[in-house]
């Protein structure tokens, strides 16, 4: 008897060991989604969506599971779900995504999901910042309201900031399409991401040929588009920047860049960002290289598609109240 006691102690001891490495190895996959503010980068362009799916050559996948799910409150519940229910929503998902019924997702079909769930994520994060800066909570936000919010009430960190304020302001007064002095809802859309509203981009043009065409001809050559800050790197990033302004933005090979050029350069484009994930999905879930994802190829991948726990730690634990019973 006491010989068959100290194998279940062992066993149990085993099997909390496996279970408490599995919860480490889940907490460890299930990175923290969070909203994308609408940062800029070193160079002035708006940072793309997909900025932080590949960091350092390490892939990161959030930004699948919240380009399938269209919200990142549904990408955190989705990755507190058991593996079964996970993929039980994804099919009902799959119904929806499937435009012809024929229990097959296209790459046309995915695509357009995809556009579709970066517009919600968008609509999303614009709506908790609109909650979080709308003090007397009346659904509008009034530039007193973001100076606070933004910037605090500080006269001192509104003077060190005074450029980022002033531009602030004036994108503040373009999203303001009825001049009434307060953002809608809609509005304060187009004031947090003036990136993805078109009638915010001749706005966005205006703004950066009066911060880098300093010869004002209506066009950046490449000392303007590298500015002043050249002055502080060495040739290797000149090198970098003269190769990606040449190959990158300058698409007409003329050695300037023009108002359509300006704005491919500024404002990153939400369909070959949906095209690229596309490629990218596909890659990991057309097993039978059909060109075409079956309802079960999704499934079967599901983890790629949206999240879930990474195991079922209550299977460990029925094992062992199992053999427990058994002995």
């Amino acid at each position: 008897m006491k010989m068959v006691l100290r194998i279940f102690t062992l066993l149990t001891i085993v099997c909390i060991i496996q279970l408490l490495s599995r919860c480490e190895a889940a907490s460890a996959h299930i990175r923290s989604h969070q909203h994308k503010s609408n940062e800029r980068l070193e160079d002035g362009a708006f940072s793309p969506r997909d900025s932080e799916h590949y960091v350092d050559g390490e892939h990161h996948n959030e930004f699948d599971h919240e380009a399938i799910l269209g919200s990142v409150k549904e990408a955190e519940e989705f990755d507190k779900l058991p593996a079964a229910e996970s993929q039980r929503r994804l099919r009902i998902l799959l119904k929806k995504m499937d435009l012809n019924g024929d229990e097959f997702i296209e790459r046309h079909e995915l695509k357009a999901w995809i556009l579709r769930s970066f517009s919600l994520l968008t609509e999303e994060e614009s709506k908790d910042r609109l909650e979080d800066a709308d003090s007397n909570e009346d659904g509008r936000i009034s530039w007193e309201e973001i100076l606070h919010d933004t910037y605090g009430s500080d006269p001192e960190d509104l003077a060190i900031d005074e450029k980022l304020v002033s531009d602030d302001k004036a994108t503040f007064d373009m999203a303001d399409e009825n001049k009434d002095g307060f953002l809608s809802a809609e509005e304060f859309k187009a004031y947090t991401h003036p990136e993805e509203t078109p009638r915010m981009f001749p706005f966005l043009l205006e703004q950066a040929l009066d911060e880098k065409d300093t010869d004002k001809d209506g066009f950046i050559s490449f000392q303007e588009f590298i500015g002043v800050k050249a002055k502080n790197e060495n040739k290797e990033w000149l090198l970098v920047e003269k190769e990606k302004f040449d190959h990158e933005h300058d698409k007409n090979r003329d050695g300037k860049l023009d108002s359509n050029e300006i704005l491919t350069w500024l404002v990153p484009s939400n369909e070959e960002l949906a095209t690229d994930e596309v490629d990218h999905l596909f890659a990991a879930s057309d097993d039978d290289h059909d060109n075409r994802l079956s309802f079960d190829e999704v499934v079967e991948h599901y983890d790629v598609f949206v999240g879930s726990e990474v195991t079922d730690y209550g299977d460990y634990l029925h094992d062992i109240e199992r053999f427990a019973d058994e002995l």
